[in-house]
């Protein structure tokens, strides 16, 4: 690029509003946090790193290995890695296999899509697979019910290549300004017939499945030896691409927690604090607040109740069961025992018999 596109190109993105802070609209784009570590998903379905989920249609065979992983091109540390460990033995045609990260609403108003005045945007990001040909890429407005496609390729196997979008602006159906499903951005794996046998859907339209990955030749469910792998995800307003805006660590944590968070505490330590009183000789009720106030009152769950007890003075008893009552910033824990508790005595929960993890889920 000559000296003179150069200085065009920084213009452009000035005018745009683009230089500066806060460019990013995707949360974990260089897949640093990831809370869940780890999982084997039966089907598929599953999140390889925070804000980044697998989702499957109709398979039933499919298991895939989804991790955070070292692997990632010049200036990133991580990267997302998606490992089959059990064939799809057949790939049906309603069937889909797709990689998609969701964007609030209310954090895409400068878009000003719906308007006269709507945005084009940009979206960048890095990719390798073992895998070669042409893959389908979705933006799904889930506020209207639209969607404009994607293709880009996978040219060498195993090596990191960077890909650009243009997504067009689009001024029909404008995002609502609340915290649901706005924007989606849609990575396919594999993708049955229902899907493949129409025209790409290159302009904003309403959605029509059989237009969402036309183009789309690759299957990476079809062999154990098959792997993809995504990192430096950027999308942001304008028609230029700026480089990847690197936040830092507790950034990205913080901003994902909005949507998921968990705590594991090690056997036998404190899972509350001090100055619980026993409700009665089976309940007590603990609580604890959350890191940040999350996107909406979570789902609490416990990896199992047998792990969590009741410590009053020198006793601890095991728990039966525990419920949870949740609101954005909070939560308590009904804690349930058989019996044995005296009523105003002082107590706190502990994680017994194993560790116990206390998760909270507020997913788009």
């Amino acid at each position: 690029m000559s000296k003179a596109a150069e200085l065009a190109k920084i213009g452009e993105a000035t005018t745009s509003g683009q230089i500066g802070g806060r460019r990013n609209l995707v949360i974990n784009g260089a897949m640093q946090v990831n809370q869940r570590g780890t999982t084997d998903a039966a089907n598929g379905n599953g999140f390889p790193v925070d804000r980044f989920k697998c989702t499957v249609a109709a398979l039933d065979q499919l298991v895939v290995a989804l991790s955070q992983d070292s692997s990632a091109p010049a200036g990133f540390a991580n990267s997302l890695e998606i490992e089959i460990n059990t064939v799809e033995d057949a790939l049906a045609a309603n069937e889909t296999f797709v990689l998609e990260t969701r964007l609030e609403s209310q954090d895409l108003q400068q878009v000003q899509k719906g308007t006269a005045t709507a945005k084009t945007m940009s979206l960048t990001f890095y990719v390798k697979s073992s895998v070669t040909g042409n893959y389908a890429l979705q933006a799904l407005d889930s506020d209207n019910g639209r969607s404009v496609a994607f293709l880009y390729a996978i040219s060498v196997a195993d090596t990191w290549e960077k890909k650009s979008i243009l997504i067009p602006a689009d001024t029909t159906g404008a995002f609502a300004d609340d915290n649901g499903i706005g924007l989606s951005l849609v990575w396919f794996l594999a993708a049955g017939t229902d899907f493949t046998s129409g025209t790409l859907q290159s302009a904003w339209a309403g959605t029509t499945n059989a237009n969402l990955a036309a183009g789309h030749n690759v299957n990476i469910m079809a062999n154990t030896d098959n792997n993809w792998s995504l990192t430096g995800v950027q999308l942001e307003v304008g028609s230029v691409a700026t480089p990847f805006e690197h936040r830092s660590f507790a950034e990205e944590l913080a901003m994902c927690q909005r949507y998921f968070h968990s705590t594991t505490f090690a056997n036998g330590k404190a899972a509350s604090a001090g100055g619980l009183v026993n409700s009665s000789t089976i309940g007590v009720i603990s609580g604890m607040t959350h890191p940040v106030i999350m996107r909406a009152a979570p789902t609490a769950a416990i990896n199992d109740v047998t792990h969590m007890g009741v410590r009053q003075r020198a006793a601890v008893t095991t728990c039966t069961n525990v419920t949870f009552g949740t609101s954005q910033r909070a939560c308590t824990m009904e804690l349930t025992v058989s019996s044995g508790l005296t009523v105003g005595d002082g107590c706190f929960a502990r994680a017994i018999n194993n560790s116990c993890t206390l998760s909270f889920d507020a997913e788009l």
